[in-house]
C-alpha cells in the first residue's frame, strides 16, 4: 500500500495535467476512428506514446495467425487496414509486478449525424460532460491510461516494473485486436481496461456471436404474388424463432453465477436488414445481421450449434442459411479474491472515499482475451458515461478525473515505484 504522501503527489500530478488530458481526449475524438479507418487516430496514439520515450511497436494484424486461435472472430474487412499500437516502459531493474494498460481506438458508426445535438466529432464540453462518438467508449479511457502513467513520472517517481500501453482495434466487432496483441507476446501480471463502467469493476460479462442469416424465396410479379414466396415475410418468421431461443436462454439465467439477478442478460439483436430487388417483385432474398449473447462457461461452438438448429427448425418454409461475420467469443468471470482486485479496491477507496463496487454486464469486453487465454486478471473499470453507441454519447468529466487518479495509484502500488533519478 502506498504511503499517504506518495499518493498525494500522484493525485496532485493528475490534477495538474488534467486540462491537457481533456485536450488530448478531445483530439482523439476528432479522429473518426471507425472500423478499418483507425489509422489517423493510431498515428496520434503512436506519436504520444513515442514522445514519452517508450519502446514502440506498430503492426498489421495477421489474419492467418488469428484464424488459428479459438478466440478468433471472422473479419469482413481487409486485415491490411487494421493496425495495433503498443508503447512499452521498461524499468532499469524489474522489481514489481508487470501491467498492461489496454484500450480500444475503434468506435461504432454514428447513425444519422443530423440527429445529434452537435457533430459527433466536435468533442464539445457542456455541463460537466464531454460529447462525441467514442467519448465514453472508450477514448476517455485510452487517455486516462496514458495520463495515469504520466502522473507517476510527473510526481518524481519511476515505475518498478514493465508496463505495456496498448491501443487496439476491432474491440467493437471481433476482439481480434487484443487477441493479436496477446499472440504477439504481450503478457503481464494484470490488465486494466478503462471501459465506461460507471466507476465500477466488471465481475462478469457475456460472450457474443455475430452472424448473418440469408432467407431465400421465389420471385414473381406482384400481380401473381400468391405463386411466389416472399423472402422478407419468411425472414420475420426466422426472427421469431430466434426470439424464442433468446427467451429460453434468458429463462436459464439462474443456472449461471452472477447473472441470476441481471434483467434480460441474453440479448439477440437484429442489427441490420436488407432484401429484395424491386418494389413490384416478390423478393427472392432477405438478409439480416444478428448479435447474440451467451453465458460464461458456454462455448461459442455449442451456442452456434444451438443457433443453427434454431434456424433449421424455424418453420419459415424457405431455405435459411447463416454465416459468422464477427465476434465468436465466450464470456468470462473475474474470480473474486485476486491481488489485482484488492489493489484496485484500495486505490478506488483512496480516491472516491467509498468501497469499490462490482457488477455483471450483458455487454462484450476484451477482458475475456486476457482472462480466458492467458490467465491474466483483467480489471475492466472506467468512468461514468451516457448514450454509448447512441446519439449524443458523452462521458462525465469529473468521473474521468477520479478514474485517472485511481489507475495512477494502482500503477504505483501494483508495479511499485522508486524515486526518479
Amino acid at each position: 500500500m502506498l504511503n499517504p504522501e506518495t499518493a498525494r503527489r500522484i493525485t496532485d500530478a493528475v490534477d495538474a495535467a488534467f486540462d491537457r488530458q481533456l485536450e488530448f481526449t478531445a483530439e482523439l475524438i476528432r479522429h473518426p476512428s471507425l472500423r478499418a479507418a483507425e489509422a489517423s487516430a493510431q498515428d496520434l496514439m503512436f506519436a504520444e506514446l513515442e514522445s514519452r520515450g517508450l519502446s514502440m511497436d506498430r503492426w498489421t494484424l495477421d489474419g492467418e495467425a488469428l484464424a488459428s486461435h479459438v478466440g478468433y472472430g471472422p473479419s469482413t474487412v481487409p486485415f491490411e487496414d487494421l493496425t495495433n499500437v503498443v508503447g512499452t516502459y521498461t524499468p532499469l531493474a524489474e522489481k514489481g509486478r508487470s501491467l498492461i494498460l489496454n484500450g480500444h481506438i475503434d468506435v461504432v458508426p454514428t447513425g444519422p449525424e443530423e440527429t445529434w445535438e452537435r457533430s459527433p466529432w466536435d468533442a464539445a464540453v457542456k455541463d460537466g460532460w464531454m460529447y462525441g462518438r467514442g467519448a465514453g467508449d472508450m477514448k476517455a479511457g485510452l487517455a486516462a491510461n496514458l495520463f495515469a502513467f504520466d502522473a507517476i513520472r510527473a510526481a518524481g517517481l519511476a515505475p518498478a516494473s514493465t508496463i505495456h500501453i496498448q491501443s487496439v482495434v476491432e474491440e467493437e466487432c471481433t476482439g481480434n485486436g487484443s487477441l493479436a496483441a496477446l499472440q504477439r507476446g504481450y503478457t503481464a501480471d494484470a490488465v486494466i481496461i478503462p471501459e465506461p463502467e460507471e466507476n465500477m469493476l466488471v465481475r462478469a460479462n457475456v460472450g457474443v456471436i455475430w452472424f448473418r442469416v440469408r432467407v431465400s424465396g421465389k420471385p414473381t410479379h406482384v400481380r401473381e404474388m400468391a405463386s411466389g414466396f416472399n423472402a422478407i415475410d419468411a425472414a420475420y418468421t426466422v426472427m421469431g424463432a430466434l426470439r424464442e431461443l433468446e427467451a429460453t436462454w434468458n429463462a436459464d439465467k439462474g443456472s449461471h453465477p452472477y447473472f441470476e439477478d441481471v434483467d434480460h442478460p441474453i440479448n439477440v439483436n437484429i442489427g441490420m436488414i436488407s432484401g429484395g430487388d424491386w418494389p413490384s417483385s416478390v423478393p427472392s432474398w432477405c438478409e439480416f445481421d444478428v448479435r447474440a449473447a451467451l453465458y460464461p462457461g458456454i462455448s461459442a461452438s455449442d451456442a452456434w450449434d444451438e443457433i443453427q438448429e434454431c434456424l433449421r427448425t424455424s418453420g419459415a418454409g424457405a431455405s435459411v442459411s447463416a454465416e459468422r461475420t464477427g465476434f465468436f467469443s465466450e464470456g468470462y468471470v473475474l474470480e473474486e479474491g485476486s491481488d489485482a482486485e484488492a489493489v484496485l479496491a484500495s486505490a478506488h477507496r483512496e480516491v472516491f472515499g467509498s468501497a469499490l463496487q462490482s457488477f455483471t454486464t450483458p455487454g462484450y469486453l476484451d477482458g475475456r482475451v486476457f482472462t480466458l487465454y492467458a490467465g491474466i486478471p483483467a480489471l475492466v473499470y472506467g468512468p461514468v458515461s451516457e448514450a454509448i453507441h447512441g446519439f449524443d454519447e458523452r462521458v462525465d468529466i469529473e468521473s474521468v478525473r477520479q478514474v485517472t487518479k485511481t489507475i495512477a495509484l494502482f500503477i504505483a502500488d501494483w508495479c511499485g515505484v522508486t524515486e526518479a533519478a
